[in-house]
């Protein structure tokens, strides 16, 4: 928890007065925080915490109004091999999407370009999937 959600609260507090004329914030999270996905244990809540920071931070924020993001998708990282049977999820996620692959880290980054940009000024607090569809399949 401290870790994975209260460290992007206490970052994004030291942050926000430094960014006087907006800004954008990020967290990364997955499908896990909202359906019980088995091999993702108590990372589930965590993530669930954290995207619960994500939506309810930018109301304390208001001197420059930055905005905060929370991605969310099954994305192959360091924190995430450490999690049991992390490869097991990934080619599930692989074969229920329906665009048929993964995203990667360059998916991910195309998405947070976007959404740093004037394009996406009025969007802030919610949790955007780049995960090839995964969230939306049973």
């Amino acid at each position: 928890m401290d870790v994975s959600c209260h460290s992007f609260v206490r970052m994004a507090r030291l942050a926000a007065p430094l960014m006087k004329h907006g800004g954008t914030m990020f967290a990364m999270s997955y499908h896990g925080a909202n359906k019980v996905v088995p091999t993702y244990s108590v990372m589930g809540p965590v993530k669930a915490a954290l995207e619960a920071c994500c939506a309810i931070s930018p109301t304390s924020w208001r001197p420059g109004h930055p905005r905060a993001r929370d991605i969310a998708g099954p994305l192959k990282t360091r924190a995430a091999s450490g999690l049991k049977d992390f490869d097991l999820l990934l080619n599930e996620a692989e074969q229920r999407a329906p665009l048929g692959e993964l995203v990667d880290i360059m998916d991910v980054g195309f998405t947070c370009a976007f959404l740093a940009t004037p394009y996406a000024r009025r969007m802030s607090g919610e949790t955007l999937y780049v995960d090839g569809g995964v969230n939306i399949m049973a």
